[in-house]
Order: C-alpha cells, then structure tokens, then sequence
C-alpha cells in the first residue's frame, strides 16, 4: 500500500464513476465509537496491510471497532515511515473491540486465517516487508491454545500447499496509527490500492468465510 504521490494522479484518472461506487457494493461498515457498556473483549491481530484488517473485522456481527495500528516491535512510538522502514519491528496490526456474547474468539482467529494467506512470510500480496508479517497476539493461555488448533485444524485439513508461518506470541502493547489510516477505505474510495486491492481481497474473505456479518 506504499504509492509515491506522483503515480497517483494518473491512476486515479482511469478509474470510471462505477468504481467509485464499490465501497457502497462491498458494504463496509464502519467502526462504532461508543464503547459497550457490558464487558467488551480486545483481540489483536497483524495480517498484512491494515486498511484491509479494518474493515474485515468490522464486517463481524458483534465486533464494534477495528483500530489500526502497530504492534510486534521494539520501538516505543513508532510512526507510519518508521514503520515502513523496517526498522521498529512493528507489523501493521488491528485491535479489534467485540462483544463476546456475539462473536467469540475463536471466530475471530477463523476470520484472521481466512482473510489473508499466512503462509508467505513477510508479505501479503504484493506488499513486502517485515511491517506485513502475519501475527496472531494473546493475552492468555486459553487464546493461545484457540489460535494453535485454528493453526493445527488448517494444517491437517491441507488447507495451504505450504507450511503456516504466523508468529503466535504475547501481546506487549499496541500503538494506534495516525488518525488518517483510521477507516481509511471508507474515506479514500478512489485510491487505487483501495479499488484494486483491498476491495477485491474483502470481497474474497466474504466469499470464503462463513460466519456471521452485519447486514
């Protein structure tokens, strides 16, 4: 999702007014800011570029808000160029707020799995960097053990010719991005990356996994 401005204005030119009418297609929801009054779970996941992370988990029956932001590193508040640097450590990552009552975590981990391909260390797609590496993060013992069998379940059933390589470690802290990547798609439907990338992607993840989306 790294674009130099000089080559958007010329894509941007192809794009026809049906096009810029595919988020509204795609029905993306966006996040909802008020916070559940009841006991509200927090689940962190790094699955490539997060614009997509967002609206793939904001697309789940209970999930109230998918935060993008930066997680996996070393670096104490780490910004979107040094992340994309690769230097931090950081991967690209969503806090996702959700109600337990409505959507569990182990969905969650099934809804992760099934919206990128985790078997390409990092990279997803034509995204290449340590910043787009797949990271399941937990919080306790039992979150880790839903997120190995989700792993195991997909490797019996030979769901990838190649071996899953998401890290699975333990959450530390979460840094949220700059204000403008927050529903990013959602406010920059004419960009590119957006209609060529992160639509398509959705729109796959829609048709592949079978839980419970918001109408």
């Amino acid at each position: 999702m790294k674009f130099p401005l000089t080559c958007l204005t010329p894509l941007l030119l192809l794009f026809s007014c049906n096009q810029f009418q595919n988020n509204a297609a795609a029905n993306i929801h966006l996040a909802n800011s008020t916070p559940l009054s009841g006991n509200e779970a927090v689940a962190t996941f790094a699955e490539g570029c997060f614009w997509h992370s967002e609206i793939v988990f904001q697309s789940l029956e209970g999930v109230r808000d998918a935060v993008s932001g930066y997680a996996g590193g070393t670096t104490a508040n780490p910004d979107y160029e040094s992340v994309a640097e690769g230097n931090t450590g950081h991967a690209e990552t969503v806090q996702v707020y959700y109600d337990p009552s409505k959507v569990t975590y182990a969905e969650l981990v099934q809804a992760f799995f099934a919206s990128q391909d985790p078997t390409t260390p990092n990279r997803q797609g034509n995204d290449a960097g340590p910043e787009y590496r797949s990271i399941a993060f937990y919080r306790n013992a039992d979150e880790k053990a839903i997120i190995d069998a989700e792993i195991k379940r997909l490797t019996d059933e030979k769901k990838y010719s190649d071996p899953i390589v998401t890290e699975v470690v333990p959450f530390t802290r979460f840094y949220p991005a700059e204000d403008y990547h927050q529903e990013y798609i959602s406010r920059n439907p004419g960009n590119p990356y957006v209609q060529n990338v992160s639509i398509p992607d959705f729109a796959a993840f829609k048709r592949e996994f079978k839980g419970n989306f918001k109408k």
